[in-house]
């Protein structure tokens, strides 16, 4: 009876941990939405997994909630049953509290209007000016793809470069970006998903200008194991070019 007694102490012990209350909660609405299911996605050890999901039959308003640790990124993933060959994902950095999402079922990823976090305001603001980097980026495939086509030697050489400056450019904005808003989790955010393959001294410099609270976050401490292992792999490097 004790025995008993005790395993269902353990099980409710692991249940309280496990099952604990939404701290996020994410609403809003699908313009044109008829029937279809909204799920709620996060990645976890790397994998993408639904973490709630609400049924849209009719009413196009939706309710989802999840608990988190740290700001993350998230996402709100739409699987449409209108028989078209496609479906929908929005990106948006989540963090305790609320976060409303309005969208249409035409547009779905590119109407979407984001509402909730500081994070998020940061991350739009950041893709705001990284599409000023693709299209001048597009600009030079164009460039260079017409040097090539006429043969033009010159041309291809002078693309090739700006190409390179631009890449600088883009990698250097991103630190200075990330550096500006150390007091925020989008900074190891960007250091990871952008620029994790720079020179290893502008993710220390990252890292390092972060705030105490942010180095604690999921982002914070993802970019700590990350230099550590970048450093483990550089060391390894030397060795085998000395040899």
């Amino acid at each position: 009876m004790k025995k008993i007694s005790f395993l269902l102490l353990i099980f409710l012990s692991i249940t309280a941990c496990s099952d604990k209350e939404n701290n996020l909660f994410v609403k809003g609405h699908v313009k044109g939405l008829k029937k279809g299911t909204i799920y709620l996605q996060k990645i976890e050890d790397t994998l993408l997994i639904n973490v709630d999901s609400v049924m849209i039959d009719g009413d196009a308003n939706f309710e989802l909630g999840d608990y988190l640790e740290s700001p993350q990124i998230m996402y709100l993933f739409l699987d449409k049953i209108d028989n078209t060959e496609y479906n929908d994902r929005v990106e948006f950095f989540a963090e305790e509290g609320e976060v409303t999402i309005n969208t249409t079922l035409k547009n779905f990823e590119v109407d979407a209007k984001v509402v909730g976090s500081a994070n998020q305001q940061k991350l739009m603001d950041y893709k705001k000016m990284m599409q000023r980097f693709n299209d001048k980026n597009l600009e030079l495939i164009q460039k260079n793809f017409e040097a090539q086509r006429d043969e033009n030697e010159e041309l291809i050489i002078s693309t090739n470069k700006d190409f390179d400056k631009l890449l600088t450019r883009k990698y250097l904005y991103t630190v200075n970006y990330a550096m500006n808003n150390k007091d925020l989790e989008i900074a190891p955010y960007l250091a990871l998903s952008e620029v994790f393959d720079a020179n290893i001294k502008y993710l220390d410099t990252i890292y390092t200008s972060l705030t105490p609270e942010v180095k604690k976050s999921k982002y914070g401490k993802d970019l700590k194991s990350f230099l550590k292992e970048r450093r483990k792999n550089e060391k390894i490097q030397e060795k085998l070019d000395d040899q």
